[in-house]
């Protein structure tokens, strides 16, 4: 299957489904007081930079974005859908918002996600990320694994 990634506006009613699927598809995993979601609101503000990956028929397949940290970027809601897993949308969203993170000079890129995320685990780690300590204001939990990358020549 062919796809394109764009940067798009999370306000889009298709792109907030997809934001709707996320979130059901961790409300099953995460208990409530350890979720840290962006609502799409949040999503489309100036510090955030959205990536939508779409079908050749122009149907979602995924998305992920990057927000701005001062020197720092964050990869947050990254998602792919069940149907499009496997074909390497997740990782072709993530090199998307690496090189923009690099174009823009951040030094670093972290992220935040389920520690029982097993197939998100690996398409960060195939992506050169590394395990780290918690980052930003995040707080440790059993629930919760913290992923960086350095950016740095």
């Amino acid at each position: 299957m062919s796809f394109t990634i764009a940067v798009e506006t999370p306000l889009f009613d298709d792109v907030r489904a997809l934001v709707k699927a996320l979130n059901e598809y961790t409300f099953e995993l995460t208990p409530a007081e350890f979720r840290h979601h962006m609502t799409v609101e949040q999503m489309a503000g100036a510090d955030t930079t959205l990536f939508v990956a779409r079908d050749a028929d122009g149907a979602t397949l995924g998305m992920g974005a990057l927000r701005r940290h001062g020197a720092v970027g964050e990869v947050k809601r990254m998602f792919v859908k069940p149907e499009a897993r496997g074909l390497g949308v997740g990782g072709a969203i993530l090199e998307r918002i690496e090189a923009l993170a690099r174009q823009e000079g951040l030094s670093r890129v972290v992220l935040e996600t389920g520690s029982n995320f097993d197939a998100a685990k690996r398409v960060y780690e195939r992506g050169g990320f590394e395990t780290c300590e918690p980052i930003l204001d995040y707080p440790p939990s059993a629930w919760t694994a913290f992923y960086a990358k350095s950016l740095s020549a």
